[in-house]
């Protein structure tokens, strides 16, 4: 069941300060931890090169999944996507403005960016 106290702000494609290959095993354990995890964040916001987590081919979309399907909501930034070219990709989740961030970030008592 999520909480409604923590928002999560994906802004890469990855996690951490490291090799593209590192990071994408990093935020594949994390993602399939949180899912595993009774306590699951509210919302979890992706923009910048965040976004390309959420499109077809991405390796953490079965979590991602998982974790809509158990309540968490899933906000893609649009002006990203179509920054990056992929409109139309989106596998996960709903697209959204960047005021749907601020009310998600607004709405936490706990924000963690990634």
């Amino acid at each position: 069941m999520p909480t409604p106290e923590t928002t999560l702000l994906i802004t890469r494609q990855g996690m951490g300060q490291a090799d593209p290959e590192l990071q994408t095993k990093l935020i594949q354990t994390y993602f399939r931890l949180i899912d595993e995890a009774d306590t699951l964040p509210a919302v979890i916001c992706f923009y910048a090169e965040g976004v390309r987590l959420v499109v077809e081919g991405s390796p953490v979309l079965p979590s991602l999944r998982s974790l809509e399907d158990k309540g968490v909501r899933l906000i893609i930034c649009n002006t990203c996507l179509k920054f990056y070219d992929l409109t139309g990709k989106v596998a996960v989740g709903i697209e959204g403005g960047m005021t749907d961030i601020i009310e998600a970030q607004r709405r936490a008592a706990k924000v963690i960016t990634l």
